[in-house]
């Protein structure tokens, strides 16, 4: 899983995300004179493109929460990008085999949820793939190493080496060579984050949506938000739309999103912690819930795990539903998410 969404984060780029929000279904303009219509924006962040719709009756109240969103994100993720090399999981790949390094509480946060998710999918979910290094999915730097480096690399994939001390804030990665990547748990806490300035702001109605990830909160001038559930077979089609409202996340991974063909096979950047290679057996995953704990790094789980293993999994976690397209090209829906799609169980 290097990573579930982006591997945090590369270079901008434009995606195919699984979920996407359906705004166009709904009028911008409102009979009622005295709302004004939703306030939209759109910026470059954790290497995808970050939307936000605000709905609410002062535009320049709605603006001005926009922008503080914005540079909230955009603070953490200067903390999580491995591509910025002052950040704290730089730092922590740095000084591995060294010494511990101190870390802010947001980074702490989402390390400790990472090493849940590792015991909870019994080590399916494993942040120390940032070892596997010679993996490259970068536009123009499309690389897969040989076998022998893989081989060596994957004896450094262990989640269970990256030590917490919470009382002094530190994390340590005990041997020399290992390295964090977060792109499978960093984005949701990111974009959640997001949110909550927005409610501390005074917006009421809001969606963000992060390369497939969406977030929502009220509803979008009086109706549910619209959220469409891609083909990642067939992206141009969709195997249905969500109407959410209140507070809820869609979350989407899938191989869909960064891959190359070399010698004929499709490579893409979810990569198995336990053999060093991309996942095989699933397309991709999309998961509902109400709040971004439930679900933050599950869909990497699961495209690691499986099919059948990964509906085991999601069935143990109460208020999530799941859409799981797998490789066969059969999909799977939990009960839930099939009556929230109006299809019978899958």
């Amino acid at each position: 899983m290097k990573s579930a969404e982006s591997t945090v984060f590369s270079p901008t780029r434009r995606r195919m995300a699984m979920a996407l929000p359906l705004l166009g279904c709904v009028s911008w303009a409102s009979a009622d004179p005295v709302s004004r219509a939703p306030q939209r924006a759109s910026r470059a962040l954790m290497g995808t493109q970050v939307d936000i719709v605000a709905d609410g009756e002062d535009g320049s109240v709605l603006r001005r929460a926009i922008d503080k969103a914005y540079a909230e994100m955009a603070r953490l993720e200067a903390l999580f990008s491995r591509y910025q090399p002052d950040s704290a999981v730089s730092r922590i790949s740095r000084a591995a085999g060294v010494q511990p390094v101190a870390v802010p509480a947001e980074v702490m946060a989402v390390l400790k949820t990472a090493q849940q998710m590792f015991r909870l999918s019994d080590g399916a979910f494993d942040i120390t793939v940032g070892s596997l290094k010679g993996w490259s999915f970068e536009a123009g730097q499309h690389t897969v190493p040989p076998a022998s480096l893989v081989a060596r690399q994957r004896q450094l994939v262990d989640a269970r080496r990256l030590v917490l001390n919470e009382s002094a804030g530190t994390a340590y990665l005990t041997r020399h060579d290992m390295a964090l990547d977060l792109g499978g748990i960093a984005k949701l806490p990111i974009l959640e984050a997001g949110m909550r300035v927005l409610r501390q702001q005074g917006v009421s109605n809001a969606l963000i949506n992060g390369g497939g990830d969406v977030l929502v909160v009220g509803q979008l001038q009086g109706r549910p938000w619209r959220v469409g559930l891609r083909d990642p077979r067939a992206p141009e089609r969709l195997l249905g739309a969500l109407s959410v409202q209140g507070q809820a996340v869609v979350a989407s991974s899938g191989d869909y999103e960064r891959y190359f063909f070399a010698a004929g096979k499709r490579e893409h950047h979810i990569l198995d912690p336990r053999t060093g290679y991309p996942t095989v057996g699933v397309h991709g995953v999309s998961l509902l819930a109400r709040d971004v704990a439930q679900v933050n790094g599950l869909g990497a789980a699961m495209m690691v795990q499986g099919a059948k293993a990964g509906q085991a999994l999601v069935a143990r976690q109460p208020g999530v539903d799941a859409l799981v397209v797998a490789g066969d090209g059969g999909a799977w829906y939990s009960a839930g998410m099939a009556v929230a799609l109006g299809r019978g169980a899958g």
